[in-house]
This record gives structure tokens, sequence and C-alpha cells, in this order.
């Protein structure tokens, strides 16, 4: 996590150069093709020109790092951020002396690069930062005021010769040099903080995966040995059902078929449970090519004779582009199966059913479209979340476990894709599964 954030600061700050050097030139058009100051516009053109090659370099380079994930990387890191940084100073320092020196308003940019830098580096860092970009200013100054530098004077844009001015040289040096400090110290004080924050979240966030992970294996067990002890119960309630005891009387038959029944879906549910608790625990998923279509040809025959004991016609479109997936099939066929028999067990007789793949590129989008009773709107984001039944389901079929949506969820997750409904009461529903094929 702590790599990953080193790592997305520092191509942020690649990202904000890439916008600056854009933004640099368009000034310069504009300041030679609009306002028409006479400049010298070959270094104003030159500099952002450098500015670009070395943040190119940069980006080579971090992502050159990032891929080895180095253990040094942190310290890599704080290396290139703060050369990065003093790169930017020094080109904004001759960028302002070719374009006004101290007469220009665009000193007060260096503000920028010290909030950036109080958000990259540590406290101390950020103050030799800044320490670095007032010598910078200081010096840029002091060579202009005694003329070892030349001055290009913005004329028509401030009073002549103010560089040489003591008053409002040593005034605004004041006002910069203090602004620079202050805003080093205002936004590296809130960067701690949030720094700090962050911490403390990540901190219980990993407790709370932790936390997670023992819940986790402690439901693996107990549902592991209450499954066993269901089987024997329902191993004993066989051969009574079945007569192999003796004839049962008709009220007994009625009580052995009921408890068999209850068993028959406890037994569902215990598996449907100990399904989700292993996706969840296991760190890595058997990743293999295999056929999407034949996949879902596989579901397909599977809830076909459900589907035809309703009178429910079911339609397939598949686009013959698709070829192989990377994923485990039998999680994926699992989990569009759980979709198929849910579009089947909502959908009334005579209704409609519709699974649909697409190409999309490096995806492949399944969709399941049918006609069934819907979801409620209210009950949507829900739907997803263990042990949630919508309140028109629950009315259908009482002793559903609430866990296939759930699992479904999980599995794509795992499979680094997403998954999603779009549904309305009364008119049926349209489950959409993106899948990266690699």
């Amino acid at each position: 996590m702590k790599y990953e954030g080193l790592l997305e600061r520092i191509n942020w700050l690649i990202r904000l150069r890439w916008i600056a050097v854009t933004g640099v030139i368009i000034t310069v058009l504009v300041v030679q093709k609009i306002a028409r100051l006479s400049l010298p516009f070959f270094p104003l053109y030159l500099i952002p020109a450098l500015i670009g090659l070395y943040n190119f370099l940069f980006f080579l380079y971090v992502r050159h790092i990032g891929k080895k994930q180095a253990p040094d990387f942190e310290t890599k890191a704080n290396i290139i951020a703060n050369f990065q940084i003093a790169l930017d100073l020094f080109s904004l320092t001759a960028l302002i002396h070719f374009s006004g020196g101290i007469e220009n308003p665009f000193i007060f940019y260096f503000i920028f690069h010290m909030i950036i830098a109080s958000i990259l580096l540590s406290r101390k860092e950020s103050f030799l930062q800044a320490t670095f970009a007032t010598c910078l200013f200081i010096l840029m100054v002091g060579l202009e005021y005694f003329n070892i530098l030349g001055h290009y004077c913005l004329k028509g844009f401030v009073v002549n010769d103010l560089y040489i001015n003591k008053i409002y040289m040593l005034g605004t040096s004041f006002v910069f040099i203090t602004t620079l400090y202050l805003a080093v110290y205002m936004a590296s004080s809130i960067s701690i903080r949030l720094k700090d924050r962050e911490k403390s979240l990540r901190e219980a966030n990993l407790l709370l995966e932790e936390k997670d992970r023992i819940k986790s294996e402690y439901v693996l067990r107990v549902t592991h040995d209450i499954k066993e002890h269901i089987s024997a119960i329902q191993s004993c309630i066989e051969p009574v059902a079945e007569g192999m005891l003796g004839e049962l009387n008709p009220r007994q038959k009625d009580l052995i078929h009921r408890a068999g029944k209850r068993t028959n879906k406890l037994i569902f549910f215990i598996k449907a449970l100990l399904d989700i608790t292993r996706i969840k625990l296991s760190k890595d998923i058997d990743m293999k090519e295999f056929s999407i279509v034949r996949t879902i040809e596989n579901t397909i025959a599977l809830i076909e004779p459900r589907a035809k004991a309703k009178g429910i016609f079911v339609d397939c479109r598949i686009e013959s582009t698709i070829g192989l997936i990377k994923g485990a099939q039998v999680y994926i066929e699992e989990t569009i199966a759980n979709l198929l028999i849910n579009s089947v067990k909502y959908t009334p007789a005579s209704g409609k059913i519709e699974i649909a793949a697409m190409d999309r590129g490096d995806s492949v989008l399944i969709r399941i479209t049918d006609t069934g009773i819907g979801i409620p709107r209210d009950e949507i984001m829900n739907i997803f979340d263990e042990f949630y039944r919508a309140r028109n389901a629950k009315e259908i079929e009482k002793d559903g476990s609430g866990l296939g949506l759930s699992m479904a969820k999980q599995v794509v997750e795992r499979h680094h894709g997403r998954i999603w409904v779009d549904s309305e009461e009364g008119k049926g529903s349209v489950f959409s599964i993106m899948l990266p094929k690699k």
C-alpha cells in the first residue's frame, strides 16, 4: 500500500509537469502573438522543451523501478521527488529571469512548488526546498540588480526599471520569501495530519481485514462440522423415507418427507456458505484459459429443463470473436448458472430469458436479461450483500439463502471484473458481468 502510494504521488507530479509545460507554451504564445511584448522568446520556448525532456526521462525511470518493485524504492522515490522539485524550481527561475525577473507577477508560482513539496516530502525537506527557492530568487534578483545578468523588462506591462528600485526590490523579496516559508509551514502541517490520518485508517483497515479473515476461518470450520452432522442426519432419514425399515403410515411419511426437504435445503445453504467463505479466504485462484462460449452452453443445458417446465423461452446470443478468457472456469460457470437459475425461478410462466456474450476488446460482457418480477428500486443497492433478499423474492420463495448474488460478486471481483444490475419491479432484470480476458 505504501509502495503504491509513493508511486502514485510521483506519477501525479509527472502528470502535473505535462500540464505545466503546456501552460507555459500557451502563455508564451499569447505574450508573443497577442500582447506583443519584447522578450527573448527562444529561451522561453527552449526551457519548457527541456522540462518536457527531463519529465519524459523521469517517466521512463519511474516506470522502470516501479516494475522491479525494488526494496529500496522508498529511498529512490524520495531522491527522485527532491531532484524533480529542485529542477522545477531552477527551470521556473530561468523562465522568470527571461520574462521580467522580479517585475514578473508569475514569481508567486513558486508557492505552488512549495505546496507540492510539502505534499510529497517531509517537513524538513520541504523547508530545504523553500531555502533553495529563496537562494535562486535572491541570486536572480541580485545579479540583475548589479547588471551581471541582463534584465528583460516587461515594457508596457509594468513601470520600467523596477528591478533596480531598492524599496520595490526589498519589499517584494520580503513578501515573496515570507510567503514561501508560510506556505510550506501551513501545507506541511496539513500534509502531516493527513498522512497520520491515512496511516491510522490503513492500520484500522488491516485490522478489520484480519478480523474478517479470522471470522471467515471460524465460519468455515463451524459450517464444515455442521455439514457433516446434517449429512449424517440425511443418511438416516433417506432409508426411513424409502421404506427400507418398514412401512410408514401417511402421517409418518409426511413428517419424514418434510424433514428430508428441510435437510436438503439446509445442506444447500451450508454449501453456499462454504463456497463464499472459501472464495474470501483463498488468496489466489487457479486461473487458466478456457472457452466462455462452452461455459455458457453448459449453464444453459443445466437450466433448460427447468425453463421448459415453466414454458420459459431461453435465447442465447454469443459473438464469435470472443475466443478464450483466463480465469477459474468452475467459479465463472457457477456464477452464470446461479444468475440463470434465479432468472428461471423469478420469471413467471411463458416468460423469456436472454443470455448474451459480447466482445469488448480486452474484456467480455455477459448480459442476462429476463422478464421476471424485477427488484424494487430502493433495494437494488443492497442486492449483492450477504444474506440479503428482496421483499418480492421472499414472497415467491421463503427459504432462499441470500448468498447467490453475494457469491457472484465475490467471484467477479476476484477476476478483476465488475457485476451490476438494472431492474424495474414487475418488468424484469438485466444482470451484467464484465470480465477481463486476461
